[in-house]
């Protein structure tokens, strides 16, 4: 069956390749600042920023199947070197922005026979990293947030939570710039390399997918084994 797919924040990276996974069998649309590498897809595209748009005024269908909330931060730093603005701005884009968004198209989620939601948080939720002060509190607030969600509105919404490990994204050139620094990164992933966006995407389209129909209030480690394996 043909869905209704709203990605938030999909014209690089993983919300890309999810784009690119799914938009030959379902009606992709997807609500970003950039269009990105879209023109190449069959998507519907809408220019929004969540931090200043209204996603209740864009022309979206009556009915959504599915939601992917992806904007999302890198902001690490010691804690002392942290000023307090980052962390309201983390918060704002990581956890209202998704809230927002949620709230803005629950009527047409609900339309749906059963609509699965994804939310993305980080594996430094569940494993302590330095330097990760901010971002793993405003992702840790999605975790919570989702469970609850799920709990309240099963049986007719799914909603479960990708926790990744260092994607190989645009967000994360910094982090990946050389081979240097990626090198030295895949050697911190007990199966030795950083993630790459296809890989989450795959776990984003299951999870959108008749096939996750029993899966809800999850929080899925997609993360090379970092969040439960040492092997050091």
């Amino acid at each position: 069956m043909k869905k209704n797919i709203l990605l938030i924040g999909g014209s690089t990276g993983i919300g890309y390749e999810t784009a690119k996974l799914l938009h030959e069998n379902h009606h992709i649309i997807v609500a970003s600042r950039n269009q990105g590498e879209l023109a190449s897809l069959n998507v519907t595209h809408h220019k929004f920023d969540v931090m200043t748009d209204d996603l209740s005024e864009l022309d979206l269908p009556e009915q959504i199947d599915g939601l992917v909330y992806l904007p999302g931060s890198i902001n690490l730093k010691p804690f002392k070197m942290m000023k307090t603005e980052v962390f309201e701005e983390d918060f704002q884009l990581n956890f209202m922005g998704l809230v927002k968004s949620t709230k803005a198209v629950l009527k047409q989620l609900k339309n749906s026979e059963q609509a699965s939601i994804v939310y993305y948080s980080t594996v430094a939720v569940q494993t302590g990293m330095p330097f990760h002060t901010s971002v793993a509190a405003a992702k840790g607030a999605i975790e919570g947030f989702a469970r609850s969600l799920a709990a309240e509105y099963a049986p007719s919404l799914r909603v479960n939570v990708i926790a990744p490990s260092l994607t190989n994204t645009p967000l994360a050139g910094k982090l990946l710039g050389n081979e240097k620094k990626k090198e030295k990164m895949d050697e911190r992933h007990p199966l030795k390399r950083v993630g790459e966006a296809i890989d989450l995407a795959k776990v984003t389209a299951f999870l959108l997918s008749d096939d996750s129909s029993w899966i809800t209030g999850q929080v899925l480690g997609v993360d090379g084994g970092m969040s439960s394996l040492n092997v050091s």
